[in-house]
C-alpha cells in the first residue's frame, strides 16, 4: 500500500521537477518505509514519477519502486495490493517470465509485459497505478474494479498530472484550487459526493472504478477504457442452497488471499453481519490465528454495538480493543481529519473510523480487514426497497409487490410511510416525485443557499438522476446494486477507508469486494438477496450459518459504526462559530441562515439529517485548503 504520483511537462511547459519532493512529502504517511522519484525524458518532455511505500509484501529494498521491467521498456508506480500474486507468478514462470523479488509489484508489471491490458480481469486485488511505455511513448493509469484504491488526475493541454491524494496533486500544481460549485450544491443539498469523476475542485477528477486512462505523451490525446462492467442477467440455474454453498466457497477463499502478509494484521468489528463474517472466517480457516479487533463504543447510547462485539470476540476468542471518544477530541482532531480527507465527507462517524485505525496503528498493526462493501454487493442496509418494488412492478408481480410491501415496514428502522414513499417515486410522474420529497424532507432550494448566485454559474438546482438500462429491465435490485458498486453508494465509503487508514500507514483490505464474488452474486435471483419477507443479505446469511453465531446472523437492526451525531455537535458548540467563520465569504452562501438551520437541528427543532454537519464541514474544509471562491464567481 502506497502513495504514487506523476506529471508529465512539454517543452514549452516551466519544468516540475522542483516540486517533486514537497508532493512526495504529502504522501509520506501512506508509505513511510520507503520512497522514490524518477525524473526522465519522454516525448519531448520531462516525465516525473514518485513513489512512497508501505512494505507489506516482500519487505526488502527489492520491493522498491519506481520500478523498471527486465527490457527497461516498462517502468511502474503501484498503490494497492494483489492478492492472487503468487498464482499469477506461477503461471508467468511456466511461460518462461524469471523474477528477481518476491513482490507483487514485479508480478503486476510482468503480467503488463505479457498481457497489456487484458491482465486487469486476472487480477484480485486492489490497485491504482500508473505504467510508463516508453515504445509506445504513452502512460496508462488504471484503477481498481471498484474503485478501492485512488486515482485523481488533470489533463492541461499536454500536460497531465495523477496522484494518489488531492493535496499531492496540488504540490504538483503549485496553485490554490478553485471549487466546483455544482459538487458543493449536490453536498450540502443532498449528501452526493464521489459518485462521479468529478471532484470538489474545479478540472480534477478521479479515475472512476474499473477504469483505464491512456495518455499519449507530447500531445492531447487521451483515452479512458472501462475495463470491467459486470453482468446482471439472471443465471436461474441455481437453487438457493446451492448459491449459498458456492457464495460460501468464494467469500472463504477471499478471506485466505486477503490474509496473505508479512506484517501484522487485525480486523474492523463493529458488531453487524459483515465485519463479524470476516473476523469469524479467519477463525474458521486458520484456528491459531492471533486475532486483533478494534471496535468503536458508544457506551450508554442507542448506537452502541458493545453486546455484539463481545459476542463475537468471544466466539473468536479475540484480543480486544474498545475505542471510546469523548466529543472533544473530535475538535482536536478535526483539522487533521478534514486535511486527510481531502474533500468535505458526510457525517461524523468518519472520525469513528479514524479513530479506530489510529488505535490499530499504536498496536503495531499494519493491516486491517473490514467488512466494507457488503451491503452494496448483497442488498443491505434496508435492501433498496423501491429497486425491488421496480423490478416487480415491470414482472407484472401484483400479488409479490403488495406482499412485499406489507412485510418489508415490519423490520426495525422501517415504516409504512417509507414504503409509500417507494412505491412512489416508481409510480408518481417527475413533478409529483418531487413534492413526494418535500414531504420526506428533501429541499431542493433551501434557504440558507443563495440560489441565484449558483444559477448564474450554471449549476443545476436539481438532484442526480439515476441511470436505468434496458438491460436492467425487471432487475432493477441487481442493476441499481451494481451501480451501487461501482458509483453513488460505495465510492464515498471507500475513500473515507482509504484515507483514514492511510492516515496511520495502514492497509485495509475489504474482502467482500472482489470481481469473482460479484459476478457471482448479480446473476442470483433478486429475491436470494432481498427475500419476499424483506430480509436483506439472505443468501449470506444462509452461506454463513455454522460458521457466525446465530445470533449475529438473525440480527433484525443494522448500526455499523455511527455515532451519536447530535450529542457530539452539541458538546463542540463552542467550536463551531469559529469553523463556521468562513461562511460570509462563500457567495452562495447566506451566513445568518446556516448558522439558524444548524442551531435548529441540533435543538432538536428540526430532524438530524446531517446537514447541519455538512455546512459545518463544507467551511472548516474551504478554510483549510484555502479554497479560491473569488475565482470562480
Amino acid at each position: 500500500m502506497c502513495g504514487i504520483l506523476g506529471i508529465y511537462t512539454p517543452p514549452s511547459a516551466p519544468d516540475a521537477s522542483g516540486r517533486l519532493g514537497a508532493a512526495l512529502d504529502a504522501l509520506a504517511h501512506r508509505g513511510p518505509d520507503d520512497r522514490g522519484q524518477l525524473v526522465d525524458a519522454v516525448a519531448n518532455g520531462t516525465l516525473c514519477l514518485g513513489h512512497t511505500r508501505l512494505a507489506i509484501i516482500d519487505l526488502s529494498p527489492r520491493g522498491h519502486q519506481p520500478m523498471h521491467g527486465a527490457g527497461q521498456r516498462f517502468t511502474i508506480v503501484f498503490n494497492g495490493e494483489i492478492y492472487n500474486y503468487r498464482e499469477l507468478r506461477d503461471e508467468l514462470q511456466a511461460l518462461g517470465y524469471c523474477f528477481s523479488t518476491d513482490s507483487d509489484t514485479e508480478v503486476l508489471l510482468t503480467c503488463w509485459e505479457a498481457w497489456g491490458e487484458d491482465c486487469l480481469p486476472r487480477l484480485q486485488g486492489m490497485f491504482a497505478f500508473a505504467i510508463l511505455d516508453r515504445d509506445r511513448q504513452t502512460l496508462t493509469c488504471v484503477r481498481d474494479a471498484f474503485g478501492i484504491k485512488p486515482l485523481f488526475y488533470q489533463c492541461d493541454g499536454d500536460r497531465f498530472i495523477f496522484a494518489s491524494e488531492l493535496p499531492a496533486l496540488f504540490k504538483l500544481l503549485g496553485q490554490d484550487p478553485i471549487p466546483n460549485l455544482q459538487k458543493a450544491y449536490e453536498y450540502l443539498v443532498f449528501g452526493y459526493y464521489d459518485d462521479r469523476e468529478t471532484t470538489f475542485f474545479q478540472n480534477v477528477y478521479g479515475l472512476m472504478p474499473g477504469h483505464s486512462l491512456t495518455i499519449s505523451l507530447g500531445t492531447d490525446r487521451s483515452t479512458i477504457k472501462r475495463w470491467w462492467w459486470p453482468s446482471i442477467a439472471e443465471q436461474s440455474n441455481w437453487s438457493c442452497e446451492a448459491a449459498a454453498e458456492r457464495l460460501r466457497e468464494i467469500f472463504l477463499h477471499n478471506i485466505s488471499l486477503h490474509l496473505r502478509s508479512d506484517v501484522a494484521l487485525g480486523f474492523a468489528l463493529s458488531g453487524g453481519v459483515d465485519s463479524s463474517a470476516v473476523v469469524c472466517a479467519a477463525r474458521y480457516l486458520y484456528p491459531d490465528l492471533p486475532i486483533h479487533t478494534f471496535s468503536f463504543i458508544a457506551p450508554g447510547t442507542s448506537v452502541s454495538e458493545e453486546p455484539w462485539v463481545d459476542l463475537v470476540n468471544g466466539a473468536v476468542n479475540a484480543t480486544a480493543h474498545k475505542i471510546v471518544i469523548d466529543p472533544g477530541e473530535l475538535a482536536l482532531d478535526l483539522d487533521d481529519m478534514v486535511l486527510s480527507q481531502g474533500e468535505p465527507f458526510g457525517s461524523t462517524s468518519i472520525y469513528a473510523q479514524y479513530r479506530v485505525f489510529r488505535a490499530a496503528r499504536e498496536k503495531g498493526i499494519t493491516v486491517m480487514l473490514d467488512g466494507q462493501g457488503a451491503d452494496e454487493l448483497l442488498a443491505g442496509y434496508h435492501g433498496y426497497p423501491a429497486a425491488r418494488m421496480r423490478s416487480l412492478v415491470e414482472q407484472g408481480s401484483a400479488a409479490e409487490l403488495t406482499a412485499f410491501m406489507y412485510r418489508w415496514p415490519a423490520w426495525p428502522g422501517r415504516s409504512y410511510r417509507q414504503a409509500i414513499v417507494a412505491l412512489g417515486s416508481i409510480l408518481l410522474p417527475s413533478p409529483l416525485r418531487r413534492w413526494a420529497r418535500g414531504w420526506v424532507g428533501q429541499d431542493f432550494h433551501p434557504p440558507w443557499l443563495r440560489l441565484d448566485v449558483l444559477a448564474n454559474q450554471g449549476v443545476g438546482l436539481r438532484a442526480p438522476s439515476i441511470d436505468r438500462t434496458s438491460e436492467g429491465k425487471r432487475r432493477r435490485l441487481v442493476e441499481q446494486l451494481r451501480s451501487a458498486l461501482t458509483g453513488q453508494g460505495l465510492q464515498p465509503l471507500l475513500r473515507h477507508g482509504d484515507r483514514n487508514s492511510m492516515r496511520w500507514s495502514i492497509e485495509s483490505r475489504v474482502p467482500f469486494l472482489t470481481t469473482d464474488l460479484a459476478e457471482f452474486v448479480l446473476t442470483l435471483p433478486e429475491d436470494y438477496l432481498l427475500s419476499n419477507q424483506g430480509e436483506t443479505k439472505r443468501i449470506f446469511k444462509m452461506a454463513m450459518r455454522g460458521i457466525v453465531p446465530n445470533t449475529i446472523l438473525d440480527r433484525r437492526d443494522k448500526i455499523g459504526f455511527q455515532t451519536p451525531e447530535r450529542q457530539w455537535l452539541n458538546a463542540l458548540r463552542p467550536h463551531i462559530s469559529d469553523w463556521m467563520a468562513i461562511a460570509p465569504s462563500l457567495p452562495f452562501l447566506n451566513a445568518d441562515l446556516c448558522q439558524k438551520q444548524i442551531n435548529s437541528i441540533l435543538d432538536g427543532d428540526d430532524d438530524l439529517n446531517w446537514q447541519a454537519w455538512r455546512l459545518i464541514n463544507y467551511c472548516r474544509w474551504a478554510q483549510i485548503f484555502n479554497v479560491q471562491f473569488s475565482n470562480c464567481i
